[in-house]
This record gives structure tokens, C-alpha cells and sequence, in this order.
């Protein structure tokens, strides 16, 4: 194995472990104004005290998330320095503006919303609460407007010496692509968020414990799930594949395993994809499906793989094909699943209704994989480039870095990031564990725990 695929593999699991967490202190960073919003339109402490038990599970995955999120900024400089030298000029403005403006906004208020809430007012509290959201949510965009700009760069200028910098910085910030990949994305926070809130609603109701919190939990996480999915497939799924096959078409193509141009495209709902042959094995396909989504009729025509050389497809065509399928099977099963449960709860019977607290229940991973293969997908359907167009992956890493110092290191960070694993399920467990019963003062100044 040489150095580039070390380097490579090294960078996807640490970026693939570090957004475990984002995803889920995005997503619950809204459920939590929601909560302390109805804290304040209905005056009830039972919301208040579910916005405090979700904070605590918050702050860990923040605090997991600033950790992990550190060595991805370092290794910009050591494995990809040739990629850091020539394109610093652009994308490390936006980075630079998520730590200093979006980073600090969120970790600031997330100590006052930690640990002010008695010397706040009810509303500078809830204040509090938004601007950890606003915060989280701005830090998300400024990472999507760094990632954008490698799928589709604007607003550049090549210098003499061969680095590119920002010829307008408004022009970066509007770049279209970013815009759709941010709202898809967030989205998808949203999901993991309220299926992870949704799980241990149904957890607490199955095991007929922590009274209303359970309801209040599975409630919301149900209503904010059905709408982040129906978002997620339309229109932010939607609009970003037409934008996707407008400016990356071999990327569509290899996604769907289309691998000769066709008229009336049909969508590939199962198969494996034979490269030997080029065609699909076994396909489960709806006919002219594909051109309908991407074009807006059933005639027109879909340019396949053959249509490119082969230096420009995207390498690991398989693992590409299956992120996609495995994305969108997910995403599909995920609508399925919320449209039912929100059905049940307008109808009365979700609390009752285990057949469907069950797979609620078991069903809390599954966004994490949705979201990383949806990134798999993206990140993966751009190669050859680390720049579309502009700097393939193989000109970009640093070639004195060597396969086994670049072996090392991944080691190193599979250990340690094995501890980070262990602590996280631990403190996650037993804060579900102990549950969101709030915890009263007595005017003796001794805690107590309310049943």
C-alpha cells in the first residue's frame, strides 16, 4: 500500500468518526430551543427539565467533537500539505471563520446555558439556547462552504505561482453548491437528532418509566423526523442531484451504475455493479425513472460512464455505487417509518403501538450510517479531484511523509479513538440510564432527586 492511500484511509476515518458527533449536536441543538420554547409558551417545567437532560448528552458529543475535530485541521499540514500550499489561500478563510466566529459563539453559550440558568431570566435562557443552535449551525456552514468549494470551485483566482485565492468573498459564500449541500446536510442533522431523541422517548415508553418525559421525547423526535425526511428527499435531495448531474455528470453515473448512455434511464433500486462486463447484475430497476428525476421528463437522455475517459471516473466505483444505494435505502425507510409513527400519534395510538416502538427503538444507529454514507457518496463521487477541475488527490499529499509514518499515526488514532468510543457509550448510557428527572434544592442546600 503507498503513501497517497495511506494518507487517504488515514483522513476518512478521522473526518468518518469525528462527524459522529455534529451530526447529533447539530440536529439536537434545535430540538432544544423547541423544548425551551414550549418551556416558555406554556410555563412548564417539564420541558425545561427535558432541555437540561438533552444538554448534558449535548455537551458530551461537543466536547467528543472539538476533540476529534482538531487533528482533521493538523492534518491538512502533514498528509495533505501540497493540497494546504496551493489552495490555502481560499478555503482557509471559511475555516478560519468557524473557529473564531461560529466555534467560540457556541462553546460560550453553551456555558451559560449549562450553568446560568438560575442567574438568567426564563427568556435570556432560552436566548442562550438559540445562540448554542445559531452557533452550531453557522460552524456547519462554514465547514460546507469549505467542502463546496472543492466540489465546485467559484470565486477563485490562479496566481503565478500556482496557488488559487479568493477573488471575491461574497461569490464564495453564495457559492450555489454550498447553499444546497448545506441544507441536504443539515437536514440530515436533524434526522439523527430526532431519531436519536425519538429512540429513548420509545425506550422510556416501553419500559413504562420517567412518566411524560417519554411521550414529550418520542413526540417531538416523531414530528421533527417526519419533517427533516420529507426535507431531506424533496426538495434539498432533489435540487442538489440536478445541480450534482449538471456539473459533476460522471459522479450521477457512477452513482447509479449507468454505464453506457440511455435515453429513458431507468433507476437502479438493487444490483451489483460488474465492471468487467459494465452493467448492473441482478437489477431490481424502475424504468425511465432516472432521466424523470434528473431532467423532468422520461425521454431524455442520460450520459453514462462511457461518455468519459477513464482517468476522470471516480475511483472505487463499487464503494461509490453502494454509499449512494445504502444513502438513499435509508433515507427512504427513514420517511416510511416517521409517515407511520406520525400517523399513529394524530391518531392516538403511538404510545401503545410496540410494533412500531420497536423499530423506532432499534432504528437510532441507522441515521449515522445514512449520513456517513451520504458523505461517502460525495466525497468519493468528486475523485480523481481533491479540486473538481482544478488539483487531482495525487497532486495534493505529502509526498515526505512516508507509508509507515502515515501507518503509525492511523494506529494511533484507531487507539485512542477506541478509548474516546468506550468513555462516550458510558456517559451516554448512564445519563439515559438515570433519566431526565429533575434535580431540586432543598433550603438546606442538600439535592434532591424528584421520582
Amino acid at each position: 500500500m503507498d503513501a497517497l492511500t495511506l494518507h487517504r484511509i488515514h483522513f476518512a476515518f478521522t473526518i468518518t468518526y469525528h462527524y459522529l458527533f455534529p451530526q447529533l449536536t447539530m440536529g439536537l441543538a434545535l430540538l432544544i430551543v423547541v423544548l425551551k420554547t414550549m418551556a416558555l409558551r406554556t410555563n412548564g417545567e417539564r420541558y425545561n427539565v427535558a432541555a437540561r437532560f438533552w444538554a448534558r448528552i449535548f455537551s458530551v458529543n461537543f466536547l467528543l467533537g472539538v476533540v476529534t475535530g482538531i487533528p482533521m485541521e493538523f492534518q491538512f499540514g502533514t498528509n495533505w500539505s501540497e493540497f494546504s500550499r496551493r489552495t490555502g489561500g481560499v478555503i482557509g478563510q471559511p475555516l478560519a471563520m468557524e473557529g473564531v466566529f461560529s466555534f467560540f459563539l457556541e462553546s460560550a453559550f453553551l456555558g451559560l446555558f449549562l450553568f446560568g440558568e438560575k442567574r438568567l431570566s426564563k427568556l435570556a435562557h432560552w436566548g442562550a439556547a438559540f445562540l448554542v443552535f445559531l452557533g452550531s449551525w453557522i460552524s456547519g456552514f462554514f465547514i460546507i462552504v469549505t467542502d463546496a468549494w472543492m466540489q465546485h470551485p467559484v470565486a477563485y483566482r490562479l496566481l503565478p505561482n500556482g496557488t488559487y485565492e479568493v477573488s471575491s468573498f461574497w461569490g464564495l459564500l453564495m457559492n450555489p453548491w454550498a447553499w444546497l449541500q448545506y441544507a441536504h446536510n443539515m437536514s440530515g442533522a436533524v434526522i439523527t437528532g430526532a431519531f436519536v431523541m425519538a429512540a429513548v422517548g420509545a425506550l422510556y415508553v416501553l419500559q413504562n418509566r420517567e412518566g411524560e418525559y417519554g411521550r414529550i421525547f418520542l413526540k417531538l423526535g416523531v414530528l421533527a423526523g417526519l419533517i427533516s425526511c420529507i426535507a431531506q428527499i424533496f426538495p434539498t435531495g432533489d435540487l442538489h442531484g440536478k445541480y450534482l448531474a449538471r456539473h459533476q455528470p460522471v459522479a450521477i453515473a457512477a452513482m447509479e451504475g449507468l454505464f453506457h448512455s440511455e435515453k429513458g434511464a431507468p433507476m437502479v433500486v438493487m444490483g451489483q455493479p460488474n465492471f468487467a462486463t459494465q452493467k448492473i447484475d441482478n437489477p431490481i430497476a424502475v424504468n425511465k425513472v432516472l432521466s424523470f428525476l434528473i431532467y423532468g421528463t422520461t425521454a431524455a437522455e442520460v450520459r453514462g460512464l462511457d461518455q468519459f475517459p477513464h482517468d476522470q471516473w471516480p475511483t472505487t466505483l463499487p464503494l461509490l455505487f453502494y454509499a449512494y444505494h445504502i444513502m438513499a435505502g435509508l433515507g427512504t425507510y427513514f420517511a416510511a417509518l416517521m409517515v407511520v409513527a406520525a400517523f399513529l400519534l394524530w391518531r392516538g395510538k403511538l404510545y401503545t403501538a410496540r410494533w412500531v416502538l420497536w423499530p423506532i427503538l432499534l432504528s437510532f444507529p441507522l441515521p449515522y450510517i445514512a449520513n456517513t454514507a451520504g458523505w461517502m457518496t460525495a466525497e468519493i463521487g468528486r475523485q480523481p479531484w481533491l479540486v473538481y477541475g482544478l488539483l487531482r488527490t495525487s497532486e495534493g499529499y505529502s509526498k515526505h511523509i512516508d507509508t509507515a509514518t502515515s501507518l503509525f499515526t492511523l494506529l494511533g488514532f484507531l487507539g485512542m479513538y477506541s478509548v474516546l468510543s468506550i468513555l462516550w457509550i458510558v456517559i451516554v448510557y448512564t445519563t439515559i440510564q438515570k433519566g431526565p428527572s429533575p434535580i431540586l434544592e432543598t433550603s438546606s442546600g442538600h439535592l434532591l432527586k424528584t421520582a
